[in-house]
């Protein structure tokens, strides 16, 4: 069985692409019925965001899998012909395909190193999948490690920690202020997207009041309903600072609304509680001159752009750490992978080395019928314990071996020596204790030891 990955990411295909060869939710369920439906693909996982539609499947051969995964993917939209969707596609298969699922995973290749939100997209995936019964041993272990392996890469890195994003970094600059952002007061002056987006990302981290003010008025009360806030008459919002810890100013005024004495009022009516202003307006609406106010600490939008860009550069330093962790796993599911290579192999010969003991016992016990119960029992663990020792190097063998390069020819000797691919009724004659026995032991030349021999007399048990 071999593991693949067949799709197309923002990395190789425009969004009108992307967006066409997307699987509704609604879908995902009926989608994953139909490409398990293919000959030879045995497991499949579907992950369809706005990013990327990628399928992950445990197939039987490698190159009519991916045939038969391409040949899904044009399917699920009809009006996107292979031709059309063949220059966007990637694949891999083995440890670049499981490299692939972790590095997704872990949100190192996505569109924003650190975002969160994959991990969650392929759980939600995963959870379908299972649901549907299209995953099996191989998908559903590989699967589990790429979601470990993801949570490992944000314990141990800081890829997620620094802001990325405008809106963001304004909420983390306002933690290194106030630390806790626990119970205070955003005022926010005009309702760009930008200041919405840093409102939420303030909210969602503590802040426990919102005042909202706009030229239009309704605009205001709209707004302030929406984030459960209070609206403020536009004329009336320099006196309402002093209420403010943090004022997020965000209009389309072509002139400053916010001067220094404005601020150094309302620092003084704080009684010098420290008061963060965040000036993402273009032009901008805050005078530079309040940089000077003790206690008022203003960023403006380049500020927070270089911020942004040195956490950018940051994430790709902590990534590179991941990179090593993700290289990491993927050895150690390697070695799984190929574990489930010996494992029949050393299930049938303990099978059949466990028939051929227990036919030659229930053999000479039948013959043996005044024997006590402990000496049945003393019989039994001889044959045991004879078995065992005559196997058990080869079960190391194999075991220690699976994971080095001769590790598919000591399996396929294992198979031939103990004739594991042959039904176990047409080698039970020539299997058998007594007769390994024979042959072991008896000295005659070769064309009279292969005539048959009687079988010895069992002694009497002395009296």
């Amino acid at each position: 069985m071999h593991l693949i990955v067949v799709g197309l990411s923002h990395k190789t295909a425009p969004v009108e692409i992307r967006e066409r060869l997307a699987v509704p939710e609604s879908r995902l369920g009926e989608a994953l019925t139909r490409l398990c439906s293919y000959p030879g693909v045995k497991e499949g996982i579907l992950l369809s965001t706005c990013n990327r539609v990628e399928v992950y499947s445990v197939v039987e051969d490698v190159d009519t899998g991916y045939g038969r995964i391409q040949e899904f993917l044009a399917d699920t939209h009809l009006s996107l012909s292979s031709e059309q969707l063949t220059p966007h596609l990637y694949w891999h298969t083995g440890d670049r395909a499981i490299a692939h699922l972790f590095r997704v995973a872990s949100s190192l290749d996505s569109m924003i190193i650190g975002e969160s939100q994959i991990l969650g997209q392929l759980k939600d995936a995963f959870e379908v999948a299972l649901a549907h019964k299209t995953t099996g041993v191989i998908m559903n272990k590989v699967v589990k490690k790429a979601i470990s392996v993801a949570k490992r890469v944000r314990t141990e890195t800081k890829i997620a920690e620094m802001a990325v994003s405008v809106s963001y970094a304004a909420v983390e600059l306002a933690k290194k202020i106030f630390s806790n952002l626990h119970e205070k007061t955003v005022l926010l002056v005009g309702a760009g997207e930008m200041a919405k987006l840093a409102a939420k990302h303030l909210i969602a981290n503590g802040v426990g009041h919102v005042r909202i003010t706009t030229r239009t008025p309704q605009h205001a009360v709209d707004l302030a309903e929406k984030f459960g806030g209070t609206a403020v008459p536009f004329d009336q919002f320099k006196d309402d600072m002093a209420s403010a810890d943090i004022v997020l100013v965000s209009t389309g005024a072509a002139h400053y609304l916010v001067g220094a004495e404005d601020v150094h009022r309302a620092v003084q009516e704080r009684m010098n509680r420290p008061m963060f202003l965040i000036d993402i307006s273009v032009p901008r609406n805050i005078d530079p001159a309040v940089r000077h106010v003790d206690n008022a600490f203003l960023f403006d939008i380049d500020d927070l752009k270089h911020r942004v860009e040195q956490n950018r550069a940051e994430r790709v330093h902590e990534a590179e750490k991941a990179e090593r962790m993700v290289i990491e796993e993927v050895t150690m599911i390697l070695d799984w992978m190929k574990s489930l290579e010996v494992t029949p192999t050393i299930v049938a010969l303990r099978n059949r080395v466990e028939d051929i003991k227990r036919a030659e016992v229930e053999k000479v016990l039948g013959r043996l019928g005044h024997l006590s119960a402990q000496d049945r029992e003393l019989v039994e663990g001889l044959a045991s314990s004879i078995v065992n020792k005559l196997i058990h190097r080869t079960m190391v063998t194999l075991k220690n071996e699976v994971n080095s390069s001769s590790g598919p020819a000591f399996v396929e000797a294992a198979r031939q020596f103990y004739a594991l691919d042959r039904p176990a009724a047409s080698t039970q004659q020539t299997e058998t204790y007594s007769e390994s026995s024979r042959y072991l032991t008896d000295s005659r030349p070769q064309s009279e030891a292969d005539e048959p021999t009687p079988e010895p007399s069992v002694p009497k048990r002395a009296r």
